[in-house]
């Protein structure tokens, strides 16, 4: 099977894009606290056009350790889901995710800086939950059923349930990921498993259709005439030995009874 009729291809990317990003959100946490410095107000501030800046640097800023771990995981699987199941879309996936929900976080969120990946998260789940769905994919069908599994709580979290919780970046990752599910074009490629279905198939070459005729009609397997060749070769195949004796002088004629 070619590598392009295959879809689901593991790839150094498949991990590594994901173990990268993560890596990067503990790279700005450890130099926010060796440096003592604040990112916080890199964060995304709705209604302000100050705060629109956080559109791309408030996924990679976190409040506490907790706060960084309890996002690092998800990030990670539901990424590494996104390159394997999704890899011809995963980048447009992730750039449009990104940039509506942040989006949509300054557009609905209340007057605070709102920071950290769980939109992304959030994003992430509801494009692989019914993204596989709308396909009608079995495979792809049972990684919604396995997102829904590992990360069906966290639908609760997109109410105001707790203080402190960025709700609303919570709903616009859930709002992004349901709209990108919708519109992004589905590119599965199903083996090919016969020889019609291949690229380079002739079905003027092929012994079974060669038993029909143009009207749709069975009518049995052609006869093939011998060529020359082979005539020639039969011919000289076989072969007629014929064996004789002479009458020789010296023997007697046959004794005959009186």
């Amino acid at each position: 099977m070619k590598q392009k009729d295959n879809p689901f291809v593991f790839t150094t990317g498949t991990v590594g894009y994901p173990l990268l990003f993560v890596m990067v959100m503990w790279l700005v946490f450890w130099l926010e606290f060796r440096l003592r410095l604040n990112l916080v107000p890199y964060g995304i501030y709705p209604q302000k056009l100050s705060g629109l800046k956080g559109i791309l640097f408030s996924p990679w800023i976190h409040g506490d350790l907790q706060h960084l771990f309890n996002n690092s995981i998800p990030l990670f699987v539901l990424t590494a889901f996104l390159f394997y199941f999704y890899r011809q879309q995963s980048w447009r996936v992730l750039i449009l995710g990104l940039v509506f929900t942040g989006f949509l976080t300054w557009l609905i969120g209340r007057p605070s800086y709102h920071i950290g990946a769980s939109g992304m998260v959030y994003m992430l789940v509801t494009f692989l939950f019914f993204k596989g769905i709308f396909s009608q994919y079995y495979r792809l069908v049972a990684i919604s059923m396995m997102v829904v599994f590992l990360y069906g709580g966290l639908v609760w979290y997109i109410f105001p349930t707790e203080q402190g919780i960025s709700w609303e970046g919570h709903l616009a990752g859930s709002i992004t990921g349901l709209i990108l599910a919708i519109f992004t074009k589905n590119i599965i490629y199903k083996p090919k498993l016969y020889a019609w279905e291949q690229e380079d198939y002739n079905p003027e070459e092929d012994e079974f259709m060669q038993m029909f005729d143009e009207d749709g009609n069975f009518v049995g397997k052609p006869k093939e005439e011998p060529t020359h060749s082979e005539e020639n070769s039969f011919t000289s195949s076989v072969s007629v030995t014929y064996s004789y004796r002479e009458k020789s002088a010296s023997n007697p004629p046959p004794h005959k009874d009186p």
